[in-house]
């Protein structure tokens, strides 16, 4: 008897670089990514559930991160439905953040955001005993080891140029990104933003 097997919603057509680009951004839903992912969990998956499969809109950040669990989840969410947006940090997308952030195949920054990459942190109670405390390092040694693949996997990157930054701890500025290759620059004293966008989509 076979299997039935889950796959994820194919992404969004996408256009031809001869042509006009993709729909201007504002056209579609907007998301907004802030604080603390794990206090606003169910918030931000009742968010990306509720846009329809196989579309396009803007999920904005500004997050210092928060539970490991919860960014792979949101980053998940963008890739089981098929969701195209374009990723833009106003101010900090840190830790936990940049899973859902490295997610979207389009990612903006100004040069004056902060991402901050850092090994995997694990918390737990005080009384946690010895046994707890030894399942916990080694799961999280394993995990560690599995989000710096799936991480260089989304940005399309090299691993070793995540571990340069992920350890121990480095924050990397927009300008920093953009030059790695990782995401596009946005001025925003250069005019019309979304013009930006468009411009730089039909001229690659």
């Amino acid at each position: 008897m076979s299997r039935s097997r889950l796959s994820a919603y194919p992404a969004v057509a996408t256009r031809s670089r001869g042509g006009s680009g993709p729909a201007e951004p504002r056209d579609g839903w907007e998301i907004m990514i802030c604080g603390d992912l794990s206090d606003k969990q169910l918030e931000l998956t009742e968010r990306l559930v509720s846009v329809p499969a196989q579309s396009r809109g803007t999920i904005f950040f500004d997050s210092c991160g928060g539970s490991a669990y919860v960014g792979l989840g949101l980053a998940a969410l963008i890739r089981l439905r098929g969701l195209d947006p374009l990723a833009v940090v106003t101010g900090e997308c840190s830790s936990a953040a940049i899973l859902p952030f490295a997610a979207c195949r389009r990612r903006c920054v100004t040069s004056h955001a902060t991402l901050l990459f850092h090994p995997i942190r694990w918390q737990s109670e005080e009384d946690v005993r010895i046994e707890e405390a030894t399942e916990w390092a080694r799961h999280f040694q394993l995990m560690e080891k599995d989000l710096d693949q799936l991480l260089a996997k989304l940005f399309e990157c090299e691993i070793e140029l995540l571990q340069r930054w992920t350890r121990p701890g480095r924050f990397v500025s927009g300008t920093e990104l953009v030059d790695a290759g990782l995401a596009e620059l946005i001025d925003l004293f250069a005019g019309d933003v979304w013009k930006q966008l468009r411009d730089r989509s039909a001229h690659p």
